[in-house]
C-alpha cells in the first residue's frame, strides 16, 4: 500500500460531476398543474432553479432546515448519512461517487441494478423498470490521481473484488484526503469522482430524469419517456 500511495500525485478538479440516484420521475412533476407539457415541465423546473436565492448550506440539515435542503441532502449527503459496503468502502464510512460525464453514471448504475436484481429471490427475466434521477454537483477539491497508476495495479479496476480498493479507501479516509479520480470499471472511456468529503461538493441542481429498462438481455435506457437514449447489453457485465 506504501508503494502505491508514493506514487499518486494531487489533480486539482473545479467542475461539475454527475450524481445518479434512485428516484422517480414522477416526483419531478412539481408544475404539472400548469400544462400537460412534459417538456414545459421542464423548463419550469429549469426557470426556477436559475431565479432562486442560492441554497443555504447547512452543516447540520436535520437539525436547521430538513425540508429546505432535500435536494442538498438527496445529492450529496446521503451517502455520508448511509455508510455501505463499495468499491472503496467497508461500510465503516461513507464514500460519494459521481462521474464526469452522464453517460458513464448509466453504465456504472445499471451494472449495480442489475446485479441488484440477480440477488433478488424474486427475480425472473422478464422486463423491469427502474427509475433514477441525476444531479450535477460542483466539486473543488485536490483529488489523488489513481489513473497513471491502475496499469501497474489492475485491481484498482478488477469488476468485483475490492480488496485493493477497500484498503486505499480505508487509507484515504483515515488520513483524510478528499478524495480521488480514477477510471470507470464499467464503461472504459469513462472517469469516476470518489469523495470522502463532502465539504469539497456543492451546488447540486437537477439534471436530468433516466428510466431504465430490462428487456431480454439488454438494458434500455431513456431520457425522454419513450425514446431509448443508451443501450447496453448485459453480456458485457461478465
Amino acid at each position: 500500500m506504501n508503494a502505491l500511495f508514493a506514487q499518486l500525485t494531487l489533480v486539482d478538479v473545479h467542475q461539475d460531476v454527475a450524481r445518479n440516484i434512485v428516484s422517480l420521475r414522477q416526483s419531478q412533476d412539481l408544475f404539472d398543474d400548469l400544462t400537460d407539457d412534459s417538456a414545459e415541465w421542464l423548463l419550469a423546473q429549469k426557470v426556477e432553479a436559475e431565479i432562486r436565492p442560492p441554497l443555504y448550506r447547512s452543516y447540520t440539515p436535520i437539525i436547521d432546515r430538513p425540508f429546505e435542503e432535500a435536494e442538498w441532502f438527496n445529492a450529496i449527503t446521503w451517502p455520508f448519512k448511509h455508510w455501505q459496503s463499495s468499491r472503496f468502502s467497508d461500510g465503516t464510512h461513507g464514500v460519494w461517487y459521481g462521474s464526469e460525464l452522464i453517460e458513464t453514471t448509466v453504465y456504472e448504475s445499471a451494472y449495480h441494478w442489475y446485479r441488484g436484481l440477480l440477488s433478488d429471490a424474486g427475480y425472473e427475466h422478464e422486463a423491469i423498470v427502474a427509475e433514477r434521477k441525476v444531479y450535477s454537483v460542483a466539486c473543488r477539491a485536490a483529488l489523488l490521481d489513481f489513473r497513471k497508476i491502475t496499469a501497474e495495479y489492475p485491481d484498482l479496476l478488477h469488476p468485483s473484488d475490492y480488496t485493493l480498493t477497500q484498503s486505499a479507501g480505508a487509507r484515504i479516509h483515515r488520513e483524510g484526503h478528499p478524495g480521488l479520480l480514477i477510471q470507470s470499471v464499467r464503461r472504459s472511456s469513462g472517469e469516476n469522482m470518489v469523495v470522502f468529503n463532502p465539504g469539497v461538493l456543492s451546488n447540486p441542481r437537477h439534471n436530468c430524469q433516466l428510466t431504465y429498462r430490462l428487456e431480454g438481455d439488454q438494458i434500455k435506457v431513456e431520457k425522454h419517456p419513450g425514446t431509448v437514449w443508451i443501450t447496453i447489453d448485459i453480456a458485457t457485465f461478465g
